[in-house]
């Protein structure tokens, strides 16, 4: 790196822009994951959202908290019957979440590090439950009836699925156009 005739480091240009981008997004990614523990902890412990009768507290008509231990992945695939499923599925995640900070670590525009902190957020949030319980602990139970536009869910749910849905939404609708050539 270059020094000014001060002896002062020169930044690259936007430098600093984009160590704001990676605190926003750690920071935001830190907040998620605390109240998504917060919120779990208060289900199962205060709350004893388990013992409860039918593991059910009806909120409003349409949302009550249902406890579901999780032992897969996202609509139930990659259920982890053992506990061999349940460290794959743990090391599986840990990669992923490795390859999320790594992407927010590099991303240039806020915006997609804000998505990627509410991924990484989430998953961390999961991993932490899947390590500890062997399973994550799902509660939000969203419905309409008998209608259920969801499974039952948790904060680190929600995040994951707002920040790739922040993601696509980008990537399909508002990417770069390339200019048009003239003849």
């Amino acid at each position: 790196m270059a020094e000014s005739i001060t002896g002062a480091r020169a930044v690259p240009l936007g430098a600093d822009l984009y160590r704001n981008h990676r605190a926003l997004g750690f920071g935001t990614a830190a907040g998620i994951f605390v109240i998504d523990q917060l919120t779990k902890w208060i289900i199962t412990y205060p709350l004893a959202l388990q013992s409860q009768p039918n593991r059910q507290i009806d909120i409003v008509s349409f949302f009550r908290l249902s406890w579901v231990e999780n032992r897969g992945v996202s609509m139930g695939f990659l259920t982890a019957d053992g506990e061999v499923g349940r460290w794959l599925l743990v090391a599986l995640t840990a990669f992923i979440s490795a390859g999320v900070t790594y992407w927010l670590w590099r991303e240039r525009r806020r915006d997609d590090a804000l998505a990627l902190a509410f991924v990484l957020g989430g998953a961390l949030g999961n991993i932490v439950d899947r390590i500890r319980y062997g399973y994550v602990v799902d509660f939000a139970d969203l419905h309409f009836g008998e209608w259920r536009p969801f499974l039952v869910f948790n904060v680190a749910d929600a995040a994951i699925t707002i920040g790739v849905l922040l993601l696509l939404f980008r990537a399909l609708l508002t990417r770069d156009r390339k200019p048009t050539k003239e003849a």
